[in-house]
């Protein structure tokens, strides 16, 4: 018995029509049938968020979102803010300030900053706490990533 479904969502910006499995999620659709592995698997439980992405603007842990639950949705990877020749103000400022040390924590850290930013473009430094609450990174400590983050929002405002 196929209990698959066909489903509609746009990958950075590219559109999919797939058939998806009722127990697939987005983090193993976006890294076993897309290839965008910058989306980490850390716990497969939703605490770490190493495999946050953006839904339709908003940070979410991949993980625990089901590839059937996103018809229409828009899904935003690491892979669809920058390229390795330009890279986006969050990636190039956590280069800048030294925070890419593994870089398990960087994609997903720099997604849920990426949220909080497209809504908040001047946000305290309580607002980005709050925004990678949800995070770990277990190399290089938080300040300099709220450095970073910060750093990124004057740029992105064209302070810097």
């Amino acid at each position: 018995m196929n209990d698959a479904r066909a489903v509609r969502l746009t990958v950075n910006g590219r559109a999919y029509d797939i058939s998806a499995p009722p127990n697939e999620t987005i983090l193993d659709f976006l890294r076993y049938r897309l290839g965008l592995v910058g989306t980490k698997n850390g716990c497969d439980t939703g605490n770490c968020g190493a495999c946050t992405v953006l839904v339709d603007g908003k940070a979410v842990n991949s993980c625990l979102v089901l590839a059937v639950e996103m018809d229409g949705a828009g899904i935003t990877t690491i892979e669809g803010i920058g390229s390795p020749d330009r890279l986006h103000p969050l990636q190039q400022a956590f280069v800048d300030h030294g925070v890419i040390q593994c870089g398990y924590c960087a994609p997903g850290m720099i997604m849920a900053a990426k949220s909080l930013l497209d809504e908040e473009p001047g946000p305290t430094e309580e607002e980005i706490r709050s925004a990678i609450a949800g995070n770990l990174c277990r190399c290089t400590g938080y300040l300099a990533i709220i450095k970073a983050i910060a750093s990124a929002a004057g740029i992105m405002r064209g302070e810097k």
